[in-house]
């Protein structure tokens, strides 16, 4: 149920839209879930009215499915999708670590150093939660101190996908445990103002998961022969 005496300064329908938008996009709703109306505003505490107005607006932002005569479904994320997302992410990220390595100033490489040692620990405790937060944050300083307005809006607009997405390859924990090394070259590189090597680092980084993604999804289709 909601806890509206702390956000109670807000409409509702926002409330409940942002709510079932969190829980599709860290998969407490997973994909291929249907969105029974009344189950939902039983959970939330709430009517059907603003369950029924969120699930209008996640359709229009593509992580709900209506289908006639069946109902809403939260959006499937095949594997062309997470390549699709991959390719876009590789581009501007790589981008963002070139103008990085000339950019970052003392304090964000700080937190850059913080941000890769908190993710090695998440890893090494097996803490899933933990290691997306600070696998987001890794990435986010970097993009952060790119200095470019324009490319850090660009990949801004990508991050509700990309977050989804973290979510669904974390669940398989072989490609987390390769990451902290990939975290390093990318921030020693920046960190020595090698442009050209961050960049590359950078790209190397999101082809190794586009790689397992594929291969992942090659998996998937020889099982259901």
């Amino acid at each position: 149920m909601l806890n509206f005496d702390i956000q109670n300064h807000r409409p509702l329908r926002e409330i409940v839209y942002e709510e079932l938008k969190m829980q599709i996009l860290t998969g407490k709703i997973v994909p291929g879930t249907r969105m029974m109306e009344v189950e939902l505003a039983e959970d939330m505490g709430v009517s059907r009215t603003p369950i029924r107005e969120a699930i209008r607006k996640l359709e229009k932002e593509g992580l709900i499915t209506i289908e006639p005569r069946r109902g809403a479904y939260a959006s499937q994320i095949s594997v062309k999708d997470m390549v699709d997302i991959l390719e876009v992410r590789q581009d501007m990220e790589g981008l963002a670590a070139f103008f990085a390595a000339s950019r970052m100033n003392e304090e964000q490489m700080k937190e850059l150093k913080r941000a890769s040692d908190s993710y090695n620990l998440a890893v090494a405790e097996g803490n899933t939660d933990n290691m997306i937060a600070y696998d987001t944050r890794f990435h986010r300083i970097i993009v952060e101190s790119c200095n470019n307005s324009i490319l850090v809006h660009m990949i801004e607009q990508l991050q509700e996908l990309v977050l989804r997405f973290r979510y669904i390859y974390y669940g398989e924990f072989r490609r987390a445990e390769n990451m902290p090394e990939e975290h390093c070259q990318i921030m020693e590189a920046i960190r020595d103002g090698r442009a050209e090597d961050a960049r590359a680092a950078a790209d190397l980084h999101i082809d190794r998961l586009k790689e397992m993604v594929v291969q992942d999804g090659m998996q998937q289709q020889q099982l259901q022969k």
